[in-house]
């Protein structure tokens, strides 16, 4: 089975495949990318319209297809050339899984100007760190995030406001029909592939966010490499079954359904689900929120080919008690990335589903996406890994030193290639700190075995990832500094079977002061979103470990802590 893996991929990859891997000058630096990759997102966008007839957005009982989205994306691109904003630009979206976001990305990159992907959970001090780092001309916004804007709108007079799905008008808010209601064919644009395609924010460990610059190539060679692992390891796994003929072509195939789990702010979402499914001409479904039964009830209406969320959605899913009530065997794929996905989860899931198997794959905003995947036959005989890294990257794991190390040993995993993002806005330094003569340090603690196949052990950052979202530590942190009274604190991941893990931090207060859990909460609402405020809370009288350097033991002190014990 892996040496047909093997065959496949350089038969795939070879001068002669559709996915042949040649270099290209990128920023002084020699990167891979494909040969035949398209050049922007622009690009991927305008073949879709080969798809004009087809579904492309289901949400409750709206559809678009995909010629009434090409239409409308034409018309927002009209509207933001009307109005001054052109290709370098940036406009902002912060809004709920509507499916104005992608119709509105996709307007957006197919002008050139940047999304800047912001963050549905922020509160108004986020909000405003946000617009003022990314200094976007236009934000288009729900009610919700509208009403998050409010306090600070004067900070930003010359940023235009649209709203989308507003239940009434609202003062200064233009109108998101004016927009889309614009009309004519999308204008012709040249855009490179270095330009920003988008700045998708990452959290900090200064305990600000960092604003990543998505290039188009970036994008455009994640779509591919998506594209690629899913074809190359069915193509495979059929040799290795002696059925490779029964195979259809690509663009033969039945086609998939793709249900939207989790946001369109994050790269797993938006560059791993919606972008690959667009290029094929699948289609999009949303929902208005995560719920378990209603995407049973999706996936038996729709015929959902594939779910791509963070674990805990796949095990709601199977777990659920209407379950066996609903015909899934449409599903193919089930699985996702944000969280290693529990080895026992990969069986369970092959057992449920009729038709279908288990996929992860592992990744970071700075790749625009996917660093390894693996799914189907491979997964069920590797569990405890994140499958092989895919072809437009390079690898390595090095020690503390920046030594490289040799398969089978653990040190931090660094990757090279064309997806690695440009950079952080306005943080030089923090780039310079991550990306190191085209490698990127990922931070996590990693080995890869002989056959490629890499293996995540831990992370060497200081960070806690609850459901998908990453939570640096030391912004929760200097959230809690702020409030009156605090001596010392520190913040760590509390293990959660659900969400993989939770927030936890233990709290000194300072001599002579009464600080309860409730009111470090209440003081945490209006500085961070809701997922980063810590639910363990330990009030302590003694000092925090430390090291011989004064830094806290995090670790010796989230073991020495029970959660039963915890505000």
């Amino acid at each position: 089975m892996y040496q047909e893996l093997k065959d496949v991929w350089a038969e795939m990859t070879g001068e002669t495949g559709m996915f042949a891997i040649t270099e290209v000058e990128v920023r002084g630096e020699k990167l891979k990318t494909y040969a035949l990759a398209p050049n922007s997102l622009r690009d991927v966008w305008m073949m879709s319209a080969a798809y004009a007839e087809r579904d492309y957005i289901l949400y409750e009982d709206e559809r678009w297809t995909y010629g009434e989205a090409m239409a409308e994306t034409a018309s927002i691109a009209n509207w933001m050339h009307a109005n001054g904003i052109k290709r370098g630009d940036r406009v902002a979206i912060a809004m709920r899984n509507f499916p104005e976001w992608m119709l509105n990305y996709w307007a957006l990159t197919s002008i050139g100007v940047a999304v800047v992907g912001m963050n549905a959970w922020w509160v108004t001090d986020e909000m405003q760190y946000g617009l003022s780092d990314s200094a976007p001309k236009a934000l288009i916004c729900d009610q919700d995030r509208l009403n998050n804007l409010t306090p600070v709108r004067d900070q930003f007079p010359d940023m235009k406001v649209i709203g989308v799905r507003l239940p009434q008008p609202a003062d200064g808010v233009i109108d998101y029909a004016e927009v889309k209601g614009f009309g004519g064919d999308m204008p012709d644009v040249a855009i490179d592939g270095d330009d920003d395609a988008c700045i998708f924010y990452t959290s900090g460990t200064t305990g600000r966010p960092k604003g990543a610059q998505l290039t188009h190539r970036g994008c455009v060679l994640n779509i591919m490499n998506v594209a690629f692992m899913n074809l190359c390891s069915t193509t495979a796994q059929a040799r290795a079954n002696g059925v490779e003929d029964s195979l259809p072509a690509p663009d033969q195939g039945p086609i998939g359904k793709t249900l939207v789990t989790t946001p369109l702010f994050h790269v797993t979402a938006n560059n791993c689900v919606v972008q690959p499914t667009t290029l094929t001409g699948g289609q999009i479904i949303h929902m208005y929120k995560w719920d378990a039964g209603e995407a049973l009830k999706l996936i038996d209406r729709e015929k959902i080919t594939g779910i791509s969320g963070v674990p805990v959605m796949s095990r709601e899913i199977i777990s659920h008690p209407d379950f066996d009530k609903y015909d899934t065997s449409s599903l193919t794929a089930l699985g996702g990335g944000g969280a290693q996905l529990q080895p026992d989860l990969v069986g369970k899931i092959d057992k449920a589903l009729p038709n279908g198997k288990a996929a992860t794959g592992y990744g970071m905003t700075e790749t625009c996406g996917i660093i390894t995947a693996v799914s189907g036959d491979y997964f069920l005989d590797r569990p405890d890994s994140c499958g092989p890294v895919v072809p437009t990257l390079d690898a390595k794991v090095i020690d503390a030193d920046g030594n490289d190390l040799p398969a089978g040993e653990l040190g931090e995993l660094c990757v090279k290639g064309g997806n690695v993002i440009k950079g952080y806005l306005n943080r030089a330094d923090a780039t310079a700190e991550s990306i190191q003569q085209g490698w990127l340090r990922t931070g996590d603690i990693a080995r890869q075995d002989a056959d490629g196949f890499v293996y995540l052990v831990d992370r060497a950052k200081d960070m806690v990832l609850r459901g998908g979202e990453n939570i640096y530590c030391a912004e929760v942190e200097s959230a809690v500094f702020k409030l009156d009274g605090v001596a010392e604190c520190t913040v760590f991941g509390v293990a959660d079977d659900r969400l993989g893990e939770e927030v936890g931090i233990a709290i000194v207060p300072a001599a002579g002061v009464t600080l309860t859990a409730e009111a470090v909460r209440e003081h945490c609402s209006h500085l961070l979103a809701k997922f980063k405020i810590p639910r363990y809370i330990w009030m302590r009288s003694e000092a925090l470990p430390r090291n011989a350097s004064g830094k806290f033991l995090k670790r010796e002190l989230r073991d020495s802590l029970d959660p039963a014990d915890a505000e």
